[in-house]
């Protein structure tokens, strides 16, 4: 399976963006699909999961203010990220998991200024 995000950028403060995440190849076992964030000098944390079935999972952080999620018609999964703050600044990863294996984004940048 191959992920690959986009829609990362800069934005200000209390601005939106939209994330996408593309999957191809064997994506029919894919069970459960994430975003996950990881700032400058800290781990990488969970940001929201959205389940095959279409349940969905948010961090405290940004519930109420991100929404996730995805077109099985076009192996597209969303994050929608509204009221942005700075603290929300990081890079971006798209996961998508199977019952053997756990798959990777290369990771896009966002950036919320001040």
């Amino acid at each position: 399976v191959q992920l690959v995000e986009s829609g990362g950028g800069l934005v200000q403060a209390g601005g939106s963006l939209r994330l996408s995440c593309a999957a191809s190849g064997s994506t029919f076992n894919i069970y459960v699909m994430g975003w996950y964030r990881q700032a400058p000098g800290k781990q990488r944390e969970l940001v929201a999961t959205i389940t095959s079935g279409g349940g969905t999972n948010y961090a405290d952080s940004v519930k109420g203010r991100f929404t996730i999620s995805r077109d099985n018609a076009k192996n597209t999964m969303y994050l929608q990220m509204n009221s942005l703050k700075p603290e929300d600044t990081a890079v971006y990863y798209c996961n998508a998991n199977s019952v053997e294996y756990a798959y990777w984004g290369q990771g896009t940048q966002v950036t919320v200024s001040s």
